[in-house]
């Protein structure tokens, strides 16, 4: 048997992460997904006592959190899980529901401002077209990021994550490599 090393989505032995100026990115390589669907009839479950919130918003709870896909469609968030079988434990709470692994299909990376809300904003108003100021702590939506689909969660004021297809994800971090250094290097 081969000795088998596992990678990023990056193809690097540890996440990759960039800083400059207030912002800093990181690749989140211990974030586990998992797709939950309700099926015809299934009451709406509780799976680690989160309370899965609606349309275009985002709900942690401790080590785990949610946020709203589709009609009775959620994606469940599980901190430094990857490594587990994080879908099995979501399917424990939820047994009537459909639940799909999702981990090794997306990137995850996180965006975090140093010196406060406004680079956040600013940064958010170049790359997505999602209006900063409509999109508080708590936001979650899909939208285009250049020419990809990617989901943008609002984790706090000065953090924003952006999960995308894994297959995308040296062009998903170009991009916010990019538009990073471009902001930073345009402050006075």
């Amino acid at each position: 048997m081969p000795d088998l090393k596992p990678i990023t989505a990056l193809g690097g032995d540890k996440p990759r992460r960039l800083r400059h100026g207030a912002l800093d990115l990181e690749e989140n390589s211990g974030l586990a997904l998992t797709a939950l669907a309700l099926r015809r009839g299934t009451p709406k479950p509780a799976p680690f006592g989160l309370d899965l919130p609606g349309p275009g918003a985002w709900t942690p709870s401790g080590e785990v959190a949610a946020f709203w896909t589709g009609p009775d469609q959620w994606m469940i968030e599980g901190l430094d899980r990857a490594d587990t079988d994080f879908t099995a434990e979501v399917m424990n709470f939820c047994p009537d529901c459909s639940v799909t692994e999702q981990t090794d299909g997306f990137v995850a990376f996180e965006l975090r401002s140093s010196s406060g809300e406004a680079p956040i904003l600013q940064l958010m108003a170049k790359l997505v077209n999602i209006d900063p100021t409509r999109f508080p702590s708590g936001s979650a939506t899909r939208t285009g990021l250049e020419h990809m689909s990617v989901f943008v969660i609002r984790r706090t004021a000065q953090h924003i994550a952006i999960l995308g297809m894994r297959s995308a994800a040296g062009s998903i971090w170009h991009a916010l490599e990019r538009h990073i250094l471009r902001f930073e290097d345009r402050k006075p």
